[in-house]
């Protein structure tokens, strides 16, 4: 059978489809659409999942069809310009919409032999000791070893697992959609920089797509839907009178959308043999721009510990570590964009509020720490004591010989040694060693994890023996196959 199905052909579901595949596990992509959405909901990668990109090979195909920027804004509509010394090599985003953003890494899933079938949609779900039986809509029964469910915030496989979705319903609604307007661009920008003086939840952009004359259009809904049915573009236009005092004439939409601020995090995000990852584990208003860049980091650390189980060598506890990082991660998303959309308000608190914040974030620390935290690069994973590294991501530090990221496509695990004098000896199935020196590395050597993460910083042999059965499983005795994976937990 299968060893992992991914359910989802979003950013999240095909990020690990490739995870997966890097590591040499079968993967199936079953996602319920026939076709590629031409929605982009999602436009861009925040410096953290550049970096991810940059990992993995991947970062010039999505330079190749993206845009940098380095503006402020991220962070409930307040402009600052970007930070100094961010701890990043990528002090960048890449405005990419969706769609491309499914096209090059569903090509990337592909290329590496990931099986990706569209038009099935998932409906029923069943595990035992040995697998996981997937029922589709259309009477196929499917069986794999593991099941991740990457479908979305109203996730059927998250439904059949019983797993909870507490948190708070939508409060306030905005319709968003790409469509063409006829009144003059000069007259339309100059009606949205009077409009947004006093609410930020509304705008047109021009070009949406590098495509001349179509505009992506934000406009605060009239209340909260109860089926959160597309809005029309009738709809559209009564919004935008109400809150501009025009339509623009306003015509031929592209696609019609509408977006609340409920947030909702999984319990668990994992149930046996089938994890949660992407907006099937949580749900938070698009404040900041993280939904994309969060699902694409959770696949990211996800990827790497599901195949060690696969194979059979996770030690203890890895494939768990999964939500024990990223749940918390995910939680504070949620508290940011609550906090986000508090700011985007239009009532006098809010405008207090938001002028407070402005004049705090001309401190550069604080806008440091802004920044760091909605593009996440600051993200610290509790690993227990150590070195102030461990738990980080290291940044791509340049080495004599290339740079670090450049050692790290194929998903494995990588001592950077400078003292020349440790060994990976057992470990080498799983774990790079790079003999190399960078003037940006203060400790004489460091141990990554496959996503990047500083497990271990130090010099000495036995020290460094520890971490490495810690994360990267027993010594593989020559000629010898792995030892048993470990039964899953529930």
């Amino acid at each position: 059978m299968t060893d992992v199905i991914v359910v989802g052909g979003g950013p999240t579901g095909l990020m690990l489809a490739g995870e997966l595949r890097l590591a040499g596990v079968s993967v199936l992509v079953l996602e319920r659409l026939a076709e590629p959405s031409s929605q982009s909901r999602g436009r861009g990668l925040h410096a953290r999942s550049v970096e991810v990109m940059d990992q993995r090979g991947l970062l010039e195909s999505f330079r190749a069809e993206s845009e940098t920027f380095q503006v402020g804004g991220l962070f409930g509509g307040i402009m600052k310009p970007w930070p100094d010394r961010l701890d990043t090599a990528h002090p960048y985003g890449l405005a990419t919409p969706q769609a491309i953003t499914e096209r090059l890494l569903g090509a990337w899933a592909r290329d590496l032999g990931a099986d990706i079938r569209r038009g099935r949609e998932v409906v029923a779900l069943s595990q035992d000791a040995d697998g996981v039986t997937v029922g589709l809509a259309d009477g196929t029964d499917l069986r794999s070893r593991w099941v991740v469910g990457c479908d979305g915030g109203r996730s059927t496989v998250r439904k059949l697992l019983g797993v909870g979705f507490p948190g708070e319903p939508a409060t306030v609604e905005t319709l968003l959609g790409d469509m063409e307007a006829t009144e003059d661009p000069a007259t339309i920008a100059a009606v949205v920089e009077e409009v947004r003086k006093t609410q930020l939840r509304f705008g047109l952009s021009p070009d949406v797509d590098g495509q001349k004359g179509l505009y992506r259009v934000i406009v605060p809904a009239d209340g909260v839907s109860e089926d959160r049915a597309a809005p029309t573009l009738a709809e559209f236009r009564q919004q935008l009178r109400a809150v501009a005092g025009t339509d623009f004439g306003v015509h031929s939409p592209r696609w019609l959308s509408r977006f609340g601020d409920a947030t909702r995090q999984a319990e668990r995000y994992r149930v046996g043999r089938v994890l949660l990852a992407g907006d099937a584990a949580h749900i938070h208003p698009p404040a900041g721009g993280q939904g994309l860049n969060l699902g694409v980091q959770d696949a990211f650390n996800l990827g790497w510990k599901l195949a060690a189980e696969v194979h059979g060598w996770a030690p203890d506890g890895l494939l768990d570590s999964y939500h024990a990082e990223r749940h918390p991660v995910g939680a504070r998303v949620l508290e940011t964009t609550r906090a986000a959309m508090t700011l985007l308000g239009t009532g006098p608190g809010a405008t207090a509020l938001r002028e407070l914040f402005s004049r705090l974030m001309d401190f550069e620390e604080v806008n440091r720490h802004v920044t760091g935290m909605i593009t996440a690069v600051d993200i610290r994973y509790d690993l227990g004591d150590g070195h102030d590294l461990v738990g980080r991501r290291l940044r791509d530090v340049k080495l004599k010989q290339g740079r670090l990221y450049e050692r790290m496509h194929q998903a494995r695990g990588l001592l950077l040694d400078q003292t020349g004098r440790l060994s990976v000896e057992g470990w080498t199935d799983r774990v790079d060693h790079v003999v190399d020196v960078s003037e940006e590395l203060d400790v004489p050597a460091v141990l990554l994890r496959p996503d990047g993460h500083v497990a271990w910083a130090g010099e000495t042999q036995e020290d460094l023996l520890v971490h490495l059965a810690r994360w990267f499983g027993a010594v593989t005795v020559p000629g010898t196959p792995p030892t048993a994976s470990h039964s899953p937990s529930r």
